[in-house]
């Protein structure tokens, strides 16, 4: 089978160390189960992994990919949660166990046309989603899902800004944050992607501008660039809550205005199980979906990255690892 890996990393030149490649279909252990992968998507943490962040290079060669949407054993369809983790050394929180693991961090990933998974991480695929769309759900969704509505508690009428408008994570908040009642500011430098957010609800902000009010909430996936804008929109007593720090993790930390405004910081990483289900019942009660940007063949990954690299793309990037399979 075809799968996409990553062989060697390098902070200035990831894409040299991604290589499309065969491998043999992987045989499951007891308790876990053989999927046929029908869609998967990029996230940022393929991208990290490339450039040797948070990935250490003695786990390498490892196929990439957090996201699948294809076939269980039994032949039904199925979306994979992908975090690999016990909810009891989490106190009941799969985000909480010390040993947990994302999708290709200890185990082989999802861009590939089989892949192995524990039995319980098989979440039925509702009828209503396609399996490209069900690719971009686990880890962006299942992540901004967690920010929200666990983290942030979100409620109808709140107001929140999204910072950094067009990646995966910042859409899928700035959508479900929508549906769910919520009034969003969404930042971001291209007027085109402040468009794009404008045309599902938002009101768009250059980055760094003034918005008319102050906010009960802020979804942080950027850091550095956009952390003080960040504390200066909250309302006092707000909630920033951070699942990423894409362009740096150490800005002025403002401790005088956090503790003078009684202002909240709270991290978040991934979504539960439960989470997840509950993220995806909330996207077929309101008919909000993914934006998918590119749809490549595996054989095309390169291109992917590219898009990602440059920031060329609003919403997802589907990849198909069996050009000549389903696609629905």
């Amino acid at each position: 089978m075809l799968v996409a890996r990553a062989v060697s990393q390098s902070a200035t030149d990831p894409l040299s160390g991604l290589q499309v490649t065969d491998a043999p279909v992987p045989d499951p252990p007891p308790g876990w189960a053989l999927v046929r992968v029908v869609s998967s998507s990029l996230n940022m943490h393929d991208l990290w992994t490339l450039r040797g962040v948070g990935h250490p290079a003695d786990q390498l060669p490892r196929t990439l990919g957090c996201d699948a949407a294809g076939y269980g054993p039994d032949g039904s369809r199925v979306v994979v949660y992908p975090v690999i983790a016990s909810p009891d050394r989490g106190f009941g929180d799969e985000t909480l166990d010390p040993q947990r693991a994302l999708l290709s961090e200890r185990h082989d990933g999802a861009f590939a046309e089989y892949l192995v998974v524990p039995e319980r991480n098989l979440v039925p695929l509702p009828n209503e989603l396609s399996f490209d769309e069900a690719a971009c759900l686990p880890v962006a969704w299942g992540t901004a899902y967690r920010m929200l509505f666990t983290q942030a508690n979100v409620r109808a009428g709140d107001r929140v800004l999204v910072q950094g408008a067009g990646g995966g994570v910042a859409s899928a908040a700035i959508k479900l944050a929508l549906a769910a009642g919520a009034t969003v500011y969404a930042t971001s430098r291209s007027p085109e992607k402040l468009a794009v957010a404008e045309t599902w609800g938002a009101r768009g902000i250059a980055s760094g501008g003034r918005l008319p009010e102050k906010v009960d909430v802020v979804v942080e996936t950027v850091g550095e660039a956009t952390w003080s804008h960040s504390l200066k929109c909250l309302r006092p007593g707000g909630t920033v809550v951070i699942a990423g720090a894409t362009s740096g993790v150490n800005p002025p930390a403002d401790l005088g205005r956090v503790f003078y405004q009684q202002q909240r910081i709270l991290g978040s990483t991934g979504c539960t199980l439960i989470e997840m289900q509950r993220m995806l019942r909330m996207v077929i009660a309101t008919g909000v979906r993914p934006v998918i940007d590119h749809t490549l063949p595996l054989s095309e990954i390169h291109k992917g990255f590219q898009l990602m690299i440059d920031g060329d793309i609003t919403g997802k990037v589907v990849i198909h690892p069996n050009p000549e399979g389903e696609t629905a």
